[in-house]
């Protein structure tokens, strides 16, 4: 079981290395990065190259891990109670299964993503740790022991919004996926743009990049950005000419697909206004 890629996803040698290290392993592969590289688009394609349901758990900032695991509800519980159902003498039918626990009970192995981990409470991570470690827990109201019936593929997603505790780290199989290069990103561009002409996108890619590597940027535009950009562009039929700049003009065509903030629009205005000056 080998993951290398799929047609819908440019995934570089060094990530499909990682990907296997960890399934391998049976270890959580830990994937940090910029917001819009593919972290999460990982592990769909991880889940179809492989042939595996996927099971995704998309974390807030008021995520705590026992959701993970289960929920009781006991005001149901108390308002049945009252009420007289006969179903309150069973408190099973008060367990809501969370994700881990529907990844353990599944007769399959699948793809797990706990998505964007960093955003939850420092102690989030420590709190999964024997869990991840012995693939089982402790139902305490009924008593039982939930077991992976297999080993899920477990795959979690940080922005490196916050550091992650050391003992978290050391379960882990560890990749950043670093902003494509040129090449690399032309190849994503042809996957989602097919047939894109080859002086529009050389003319917007050099933009691109120049636009990411300008001093002072507060949001650099990711790679989701720059293909929603590239299909305003091919809707709006614009051709290299019309993407030109000059220094009166720095902000980029269509600019509010790659420029997300109010301070890089006007840092762009500043150049502009500078450039004017200058003549």
């Amino acid at each position: 079981m080998r993951f290398d890629g799929t047609d819908a996803y440019i995934a570089t040698d060094d990530l499909k290395t990682a990907v296997n290290a960890a399934v391998t392993l049976e270890r959580p592969l830990l994937v940090k990065g910029e917001p819009g590289t593919g972290k999460t688009e990982l592990a769909r394609q991880v889940a179809s190259a492989l042939g595996m349901k996927m099971i995704e758990w998309n974390i807030k900032s008021t995520t705590k891990a026992q959701q993970g695991l289960y929920e009781y509800d006991a005001v149901s519980r108390l308002r049945d109670s009252q009420l007289g159902e006969a179903r309150v003498h069973d408190v099973a039918n008060y367990i809501k299964p969370g994700k881990l626990w529907e990844a353990f009970a599944t007769d399959e192995r699948v793809v797990l993503l706990i998505d964007e981990i960093d955003k939850a409470d420092i102690e989030f991570p420590n709190d999964l740790l024997q869990e991840l470690d012995r693939m089982e827990f402790h139902v305490y109201e009924t008593g039982e022991t939930i077991r992976a019936k297999n080993r899920p593929v477990i795959i979690i997603t940080s922005n490196n919004e916050k550091e992650l505790p050391d003992a978290f780290l050391r379960r882990c199989f560890f990749h950043y996926i670093r902003f494509p290069e040129a090449e690399t990103m032309r190849k994503i561009v042809e996957v989602h743009h097919p047939g894109i002409k080859e002086a529009l996108l050389t003319t917007a890619l050099t933009q691109f990049y120049e636009i990411r590597d300008q001093t002072g940027l507060k949001k650099k535009p990711s790679t989701s950005e720059v293909l929603d950009w590239l299909k305003l562009l091919l809707a709006e039929d614009l051709s290299p000419e019309d993407l030109k700049r000059d220094g009166a003009n720095a902000l980029p065509k269509l600019h509010g697909a790659l420029l997300k903030n109010e301070q890089d629009v006007h840092l762009f205005e500043r150049l502009a206004f500078m450039a004017r000056q200058q003549r």
